[in-house]
């Protein structure tokens, strides 16, 4: 239920500079995986426009965000976001849909983070 109610969330939601922090923390905290890739993503496309209009100085902070916002710049520039095969390498740089339908395909659980279900397919070689 969890895993729909993010997707439906996320569908839904139009990240904008003024709910990008908020939207991060949230999906952060919450384990919201694919709620994370689509901020993610708005940071990367938009970046002059954050950088401009927006202060990190006293926002929360988050263990994870670097390595969040590296993960979105490499999978801009790839091309396995929608990878299917077998290549733990590739699982980095894949989108958070393909992972699950991956995990699903293996029958393996489909919620948690980024790193939680790269670790799961990984750990199913």
């Amino acid at each position: 239920l969890k895993v729909e109610a993010e997707a439906a969330y996320a569908k839904s939601t139009t990240i904008t500079i003024e709910n990008v922090v908020t939207n991060f923390y949230f999906a952060d905290t919450k384990k919201c995986a694919l709620l994370k890739e689509k901020v993610m993503e708005f940071l990367v496309e938009n970046g002059q426009e954050v950088l401009n209009k927006l202060s990190f100085k006293d926002a929360p902070e988050s263990a994870t965000m670097f390595q969040d916002f590296m993960t979105a710049v490499a999978m801009g520039k790839s091309d396995d976001k929608d990878y299917d095969g077998d290549d733990p390498i590739k699982f980095k740089t894949m989108s958070v849909n393909a992972l699950r339908r991956k995990l699903s395909d293996k029958g393996l659980d489909i919620d948690g983070t980024r790193e939680m279900m790269i670790a799961a397919l990984e750990g199913s070689y």
